[in-house]
């Protein structure tokens, strides 16, 4: 692991990734400190974040990109599919690799704070909070840009893909709002869900049983609960949505300050299932 990170690590800074999307990220984020707090006088630091997240966008697919789709695309991961290696090892490494590319703005974004106190009133505190909220978000969103660059062998799609599903995440908390909160609604909602859930499973295991017996269990109390408690099952796929809520995690930070720990877990459980999706996938691939 140690030398695939090495390795990934010089790649990003031997081309210009890693440059360009430090850049980015530091461009954005310092325009917003100089307008909101050095200029406009605002003493936290966590309102240029909160402005400067929209940047992940943009910046998370450059960094993911290339991570898993080029080495698919030169042939180069039957090398990594091959080697003595555990799959979580090579996929760990690639991902620390890309991690510590998006440590480097958040490690200068800590200067922020100082500056504020050098010149009037600072939370230094809630700032810090704020940073490694930020950073945290960032991880989450390089995890699954890792997970989708290891479906496809073009760098294009999944850029674009990545950026589709960082958009939708986004406006995920607008979004939910639109969802019907009737029993019905969330009737079809969780078996929607139910029917994605399946063909996830299918497509990574291709255990027939398997995926009838999940499908064939929730659809049963799925209507179980629309039949005899409906009330219940009003308004409950939007609420349980509104719970993976990457963004008002944030917020709850930035805006409310206050150090959301249930929010950290959330970060850290999406960080684990989407790297571990990805080495399934390549475990797919090894055995395929």
């Amino acid at each position: 692991m140690k030398a695939i990170y090495k390795r990934e690590v010089r790649s990003y800074f031997n081309s210009m990734t890693g440059y360009i999307f430090i850049a980015v990220v530091v461009a954005f984020t310092g325009v917003y400190f100089m307008a909101a707090n050095l200029f406009g006088g605002y003493p936290y630091f966590s309102e240029a974040l909160m402005s400067s997240l929209s940047v992940f966008m943009f910046a998370i697919p450059v960094l993911t990109m290339r991570s898993l789709a080029d080495e698919r695309r030169s042939r180069t991961d039957q090398l990594l599919l091959t080697a003595p290696v555990s799959l979580t090892r090579i996929v760990l490494g690639k991902y620390l690799a890309m991690v510590t590319v998006l440590a480097i703005p958040t490690l200068l974004f800590c200067f922020c704070p100082v500056i504020i106190m050098m010149n009037g009133t600072g939370y230094p505190v809630s700032d810090y909070a704020s940073i490694f909220a930020f950073f945290l978000c960032g991880c989450v969103f390089i995890a699954i840009g890792m997970f989708i660059s290891s479906l496809t062998e073009s760098q294009i799609i999944a850029s674009v893909c990545t950026f589709g599903v960082l958009f939708a995440i986004y406006l995920w908390p607008s979004l939910v709002n639109y969802l019907p909160t009737s029993a019905f609604g969330s009737l079809v909602g969780f078996l929607a869900l139910l029917v994605i859930v399946c063909a996830v499973l299918w497509n990574m295991t291709h255990h027939a049983l398997l995926t009838a017996g999940v499908g064939v269990i929730g659809a049963a109390t799925v209507f179980a609960l629309y039949l005899f408690q409906d009330q219940a099952l009003a308004g409950t796929f939007p609420a349980m949505l509104s719970v993976f809520s990457l963004r008002d995690t944030f917020t709850n930070f930035a805006a409310y300050r206050v150090f959301d720990l249930s929010g950290i877990v959330l970060y850290l459980s999406f960080i684990f299932v989407f790297v571990f999706l990805t080495v399934q996938t390549l475990q797919k691939r090894r055995w395929s």
